[in-house]
């Protein structure tokens, strides 16, 4: 009797962590969505990772940063790290916009010299107190014929209150970015 009791107590212990454990992370990612097609802009553009705030350097998504504290979302995470895609989205956004020319990251396999340097600075990138998705930084184009910087602060409006329609605003105010930094490489080329 006291070998079954301890037997069930040694099952009991080894079920309890499995029991504790938390469900896995919804995973997000970023959409590429398609803009304004331009001409004239640098036959081949390289983009620089992207440099992200501190406060995004993180799995969880940020919901907000307003009243001095991050509201994080402890379940939702990215798919993989902000900086990383936002690079890689803004890479294919700017090749459908800018079709005449070759657009590349600076952290893959294709490496050519570049007759335009974009560089990208994400300072915010999460909900405002109005409920607007508020993404600011600075965009810079170098290496043209012109070389130019800008500050950006772009907004888009989710379509409802769930992390999908937070990501959506998001991808659609990085689709905004990718806009502003087409402009850019074009005018840095005239």
């Amino acid at each position: 009797m006291m070998r079954l009791n301890r037997r069930l107590m040694l099952a009991g212990l080894a079920a309890l962590p499995a029991g504790c454990a938390s469900p896995n992370p919804a995973l997000y990612t970023l959409d590429v969505l398609p803009g304004a097609v331009r001409s004239g802009a640098p036959a081949v553009v390289e983009v620089r990772s992207v440099a992200i705030a501190r406060y995004l350097e993180r799995s969880q998504i940020v919901r907000s940063s307003e009243d001095y504290r991050l509201d994080v979302l402890s379940n939702e995470w990215w798919g993989e790290p902000l900086d990383a895609m936002l690079t890689r989205v803004l890479v294919q956004e700017l090749a459908q916009r800018l079709p005449s020319s070759t657009v590349y990251g600076d952290n893959g396999a294709v490496s050519v010299r570049p007759d335009a340097t974009l560089a990208v600075n994400v300072q915010r990138m999460d909900q405002g107190r109005d409920g607007l998705v508020v993404l600011s930084g600075q965009i810079a184009v170098t290496g043209g014929r012109r070389e130019a910087a800008r500050s950006v602060r772009l907004t888009a409006r989710p379509a409802g209150t769930s992390t999908s329609a937070l990501v959506a605003a998001m991808s659609t105010a990085t689709a905004a970015l990718a806009d502003e930094a087409a402009a850019l490489l074009v005018k840095a080329r005239v």
